[in-house]
């Protein structure tokens, strides 16, 4: 199809065609020392980085690919005016970036993932076109924003997310154990295998010695892991040793000092959220609701948030008493439904509508209800 053809065919593709043209000049449409409004779109990598300037119009001024430096940064930065809007995604690495954008004095809006999904759908994809509809997004103010957390929220959940995953490889270093121990077909009588009593049975099992030296291997990890843990967790208590919002939210049944860490680094400031039902989409703990004229579909968990915080919410109601106000929940819903996940997901929900007061009133009023009169 010729290109004067496609123009006069469908406005549609005529406008997508003027989007490609501009990206394809080598020289801007306007001075590079354009004096208005500026908004700047970055697609960012792990090296090298693609950024488009374009007026609040929505001219384009330049495109230019960068190697991912402050210097290189402050370069671009310096031809973008002052206080330009700057936006990136969410993505691997987007930390120093984001602190270097607010130190040259630039506004700068972080694009939630699963906001701009819909780029992988483009017939054409690439690091200029992906700016490029950043930077255009945030002009039309249509831009689906994620919360850029502060340095010290960050610094948190770093100590926090690496114990964690400690746990988690200690777990796995566990499992193995586990495992070899029944390739040999050797029964474990006791619940926990390494306690005082799993101890001496791995101290005296017989196995040929290949066997025998990877349980050798692995214990000598869960001893490394235990000792990191342990001082992970001296870090982060003792962050957060004079935290209103963390002391509160561990007089909340189910709840102790890891999971209350999780939850005060995860969640961040909770005065965004506009109520415990916010805070509980954001962690993906409510269901999928699909709706057209009048069919309602409502499925299982979104699960689009933060997986540290589901897993400190689930684990919380999980050891609760059936006794208990959140355990009362999570027992009905199970027998009404008939499967325990489901209430201990309900039960979950409830839960963290707790942590929501708890962090933003340092008390939780549900906990202390005063007795009805006689």
């Amino acid at each position: 199809m010729k290109e004067r053809g496609l123009r006069s065919s469908c406005p549609f593709r005529a406008h997508m065609l003027g989007v490609l043209t501009l990206l394809r000049r080598r020289r801007p449409l306007v001075s590079e020392f354009y004096e208005g409004r500026q908004f700047v779109g970055m697609d960012l990598h792990r090296r090298r980085s693609m950024l488009v300037r374009m007026t609040e119009f929505g001219e384009h001024l330049e495109t230019v690919r960068i190697l991912n430096d402050r210097d290189s940064l402050a370069e671009v930065m310096s031809r973008a005016g002052e206080s330009p809007e700057v936006v990136l995604e969410a993505t691997y690495g987007w930390y120093w970036a984001v602190d270097a954008l607010a130190e040259l004095g630039a506004t700068v809006h972080l694009a939630h993932p699963l906001g701009v999904k819909a780029f992988s759908y483009r017939r054409v994809k690439n690091d200029q076109r992906d700016a490029f509809d950043l930077a255009d997004l945030l002009r039309m103010g249509r831009l689906p924003h994620a919360w850029i957390a502060p340095p010290a929220t960050r610094e948190l959940r770093e100590l926090v997310r690496h114990r964690a995953k400690l746990v988690a490889m200690r777990s796995q270093c566990k499992a193995h154990v586990h495992a070899v121990l029944a390739k040999g077909g050797i029964w474990v009588p006791m619940t926990d295998l390494f306690g005082v009593e799993g101890n001496l049975l791995l101290d005296k099992v017989t196995m040929p010695a290949p066997y025998r030296e990877r349980i050798a291997s692995l214990r000598r990890f869960i001893e490394g892991f235990d000792a990191e843990i342990d001082l992970f967790t001296g870090l982060v208590q003792r962050r957060l040793a004079h935290d209103a919002g963390y002391t509160a939210i561990q007089q909340i049944p189910g709840i102790g000092p890891v999971l209350a860490a999780v939850f005060v680094a995860e969640i961040g400031d909770v005065h965004r959220f506009a109520g415990p039902a916010q805070l509980t989409c954001w962690a993906g703990l409510t269901p999928s609701h699909h709706e057209s004229d009048t069919t309602v579909h409502r499925g299982r968990i979104t699960k689009q948030g933060s997986r540290l915080v589901r897993w400190a919410a689930i684990e919380s109601v999980k050891i609760l008493p059936g006794t208990s106000r959140i355990g009362a929940i999570r027992e009905q819903v199970a027998h009404r439904r008939g499967n325990r996940n489901i209430g201990a997901v309900a039960a979950a929900r409830r839960q963290l509508e707790l942590v929501f007061y708890g962090l933003r009133d340092h008390h939780v009023r549900a906990l202390h209800r005063s007795p009805r009169a006689a």
